[in-house]
């Protein structure tokens, strides 16, 4: 259902044979229809009745084969009717209370004469006839009444008609704003003769030549010379012939282009009122020496290579110069060329192959605006910076792909207006990037693309306030901390496309200008995981900001051809699965309290069990060095440390003083300062020793390293398979804690076993 308040409606490419009223709803607001190739044959009397106040009706590509009466007379404020490639081989169509109509376009039919309805003479907005590529091959003065008599600033378009003849006055004093009859001739001498019949008229601007050029066809010198009889103010041209005496024909136009011509020379041509000449894409090699033109304004010779500048000089009034994509030597630029032109505002000699500066390239041109070198290498003195100094007007400055190294003795801070620095592709020596843009306060675009740069420093951009354009694209930046200095506040664009940077830290997302609405981060190897959540949160929540975000490619596809050779499977960095990393960092969460608790755990179980953990460890390690060990000691006595002076007093003294000695290990003297107790026990006491003296007491089984130290050398004298301990009672133990300690039951002081092993043992 189509809205009535509809003011644009396109239909075009659908099916609708027969057009009625009842096809479409009232669309009272409609001012512009679209139906194009809608496979239209008949359109009735009523067709438009619902949408009465059209200024557009484009009814092109269909084979209208009839028109009803009134079909199209209800659309009084018709402005713009087309009918092109509708079949049409005359204007028997009744338009007539069409009298707002101002365009007309019938082009791509076959009619054959452009003799205009009588009725037409009341259009008086009308100012466009479109009659391109018709049929029409003869020009008659009664074809071009209706046209005399409108006197409107009318377009004619007659181009791509195989006109053979016009009759001489058809177009006697006419006044046209634009005759176009590019390719309406259908052969050179038909050309010949037709510029020559149009003699007097008058036309602002002429449009010849033809659309390609035909090698095949033969031309000489004077086919346009028909246009002396022609009064014009532009002549537009396109693959024509121009002879030196052709020239002369359009020395009074104020504007002339000739494009894809062959003219030879534009030398002593004698202009009078041209103030933008135009060369462009010149087939033959063209000397051009031009001076002295008081009008000109706008010089333009481009796409020619084999041109050759003689002189272009004492031209006052002229601001605009291009001689770009000639891709010639410029030697001794600039002031041999442009000598006295002190109005000169642009400067174009970008695209050419080497430019040689002279010593005062630009003297005399201190009105300059615009100056582009782009894709010339320049020579010469350009490395003297001084070269810029009397340039106090330029603002715009473009020496992108100079082929120049930039030396920190260099700035551009004698440019003191400059607001547009392109130099892309050119490179920096050491530090030169980060004192270069010194003084620039009033830049506001920057590009410095394509330059190999892997850092810039923070100092670099601090004399730029009001910069709010910046381009690095294809560089080896990996970070851009030094978009958050305070003098960036106005930037608006920052391009950092296709360099290496895999992650933004957090805290310069968040100190990034406030007026950035352009970041285009695309082709670079963003780093998508977990580690950088909040980077990608930060892209994907912004994403109005990104030009490319579909080219923000994660690591894996970013680097390489590998994102161009599986397009179809690029992983995009605002597709990245942020809720997998919530999952990994809960079930990171639960697994770090869980490590934690059992830790605890093992902490404390080996706490409880410190003795056994280190029991065990002792008969391990015993085991292992056994037999590699010999004996320092004949008996390694363990005792509680509140037993110490009976054992020295008594054991000791007894012991060691008797006949043999016996060397005996303890661990108030003979233990190693500095190695681990359990060590000592192990390696000087048990193993170290023959045999094992137990000395009991009361303190003896209140102490966890008496016991301890009886359980490993039990344990690890059974192992050896070797029962070598003597149990020395000083005390009446209670029965209890002697099964517990030593799992015996306790026997007469008389009896003691220690006593009667030790006496065998002596």
């Amino acid at each position: 259902i189509l809205p009535s308040s509809l003011k644009i409606l396109d239909f075009s490419f659908n099916f609708l044979p027969t057009l009625k009223r009842s096809v479409f709803p009232q669309l009272y607001d409609l001012q512009h229809l679209d139906l194009t190739r809608c496979h239209i044959h008949h359109i009735a009397d009523d067709a438009f009745l619902n949408m009465k106040n059209l200024t557009t009706l484009i009814l092109t590509g269909n084979p209208v084969s009839y028109f009803g009466p009134d079909s199209l007379n209800v659309l009084h404020k018709l402005h713009r009717l087309v009918l092109m490639d509708s079949g049409l081989y005359s204007l028997n169509i009744r338009f007539n209370n069409l009298t707002k109509l101002q365009e007309l376009n019938i082009g791509t039919n076959n009619i054959q004469s452009m003799a205009l309805p009588p009725f037409m003479i009341h259009f008086e907005d009308f100012n466009l006839l479109d009659l391109h590529a018709n049929n029409i091959s003869i020009l008659k003065v009664n074809d071009t009444n209706i046209l005399q008599q409108m006197k409107g600033n009318l377009t004619l378009i007659l181009s791509r008609n195989p006109i053979l003849h016009i009759e001489p006055g058809a177009f006697q004093n006419m006044y046209l704003r634009e005759l176009n009859i590019r390719n309406a001739f259908a052969s050179l001498d038909a050309q010949r003769d037709g510029l020559k019949a149009l003699s007097g008229l008058n036309v602002g601007k002429l449009v010849i030549g033809n659309y390609r050029l035909d090698y095949r066809s033969k031309t000489s010198d004077g086919d346009l010379n028909g246009l002396c009889l022609i009064n014009f103010e532009e002549i537009d041209s396109l693959c024509a012939g121009w002879s030196a005496s052709e020239l002369q024909c359009i020395v009074n136009a104020t504007k002339i282009s000739i494009e894809r011509g062959n003219v030879r020379a534009i030398k002593n041509v004698p202009f009078q009122r041209v103030k933008e000449l135009r060369i462009v894409a010149n087939y033959i090699p063209v000397s051009m020496e031009l001076s002295h033109l008081e009008t000109l304004e706008t010089l333009v010779a481009i796409q020619t290579p084999n041109i050759l500048i003689v002189r272009i000089s004492d031209m006052p009034r002229l601001q605009h110069i291009d001689l770009s994509q000639n891709g010639v030597d410029i030697r001794n630029c600039c002031e041999n060329y442009f000598k006295r032109m002190p109005n000169i505002r642009s400067l174009n000699l970008s695209n050419n192959r080497n430019m040689y500066l002279s010593k005062n390239p630009f003297s005399g041109l201190s009105s300059l605006e615009v100056l582009d070198f782009h894709q010339t290498t320049l020579g010469g003195l350009a490395a003297n910076f001084k070269l810029y100094k009397k340039l106090w007007n330029v603002r715009y400055l473009d020496i992108s792909y100079i082929g120049f190294m930039f030396r920190s003795t260099m700035s551009f801070g004698s440019l003191s207006r400059l607001k547009v620095l392109k130099m892309a592709g050119n490179h920096f020596q050491g530090d030169a990037l980060s004192y270069l843009f010194e003084n620039l306060t009033s830049v506001e675009y920057i590009d410095i693309s394509n330059c190999e740069i892997d850092s810039i420093a923070w100092r670099t951009f601090k004399d730029l306030p009001r910069l709010q354009q910046l381009l690095l694209n294809q560089n080896r930046l990996m970070v851009l901390d030094f978009v958050t200095h305070p003098n960036l506040k106005d930037l608006r664009l920052l391009e950092v496309h296709t360099n290496i940077i895999a992650s933004i830290p957090l805290n310069i997302l968040q100190n990034l200008p406030k007026n950035l609405t352009v970041l285009d981060l695309s082709f670079n190897p963003i780093d998508c995981s977990c580690s950088q959540i909040n980077f990608i949160l930060w892209i994907t929540s912004h994403q109005q900001i990104f030009p490319q975000k579909n080219n923000i490619l994660c690591k894996s596809q970013s680097l390489g051809s590998s994102y161009i050779n599986a397009l179809g499977s690029r992983h995009k960095t605002i597709d990245f699965d942020v809720e997998s990393c919530e999952r990994i960092r809960r079930f990171t969460i639960v697994t770090s309290i869980c490590a934690v608790v059992l830790l605890v755990l093992a902490s404390f179980l080996a706490y409880r069990f410190q003795f056994y953990l280190r029991y065990g460890y002792i008969l391990l390690k015993g085991y292992r060095t056994s037999r590699q060990q010999e004996w320092s000691y004949d008996a390694f006595v363990i005792y509680s440390s509140k037993d110490e002076c009976w054992v020295m007093d008594e054991l000791v003294e007894n012991l060691e003083n008797g006949i043999p000695p016996i060397h005996l290990c303890l661990h108030v003297r003979d233990f190693e300062a500095g190695k681990a107790i359990t060590s000592n026990i192990i390696d000087e006491g048990i193993m170290g020793s023959r045999k094992i003296i137990v000395v009991v007491s009361k303190h003896f089984t209140d102490s966890s390293w008496c016991r301890f130290e009886f359980e490993v050398a039990q344990s690890w004298l059974v192992t050896q398979g070797n029962p070598n301990i003597i149990i020395i009672i000083l005390e009446d133990v209670e029965e209890e804690k002697t099964k517990k300690v030593f799992g015996l039951h306790k026997t007469p002081e008389k009896e003691h076993l220690p006593e009667v092993e030790l006496k065998s043992h002596k």
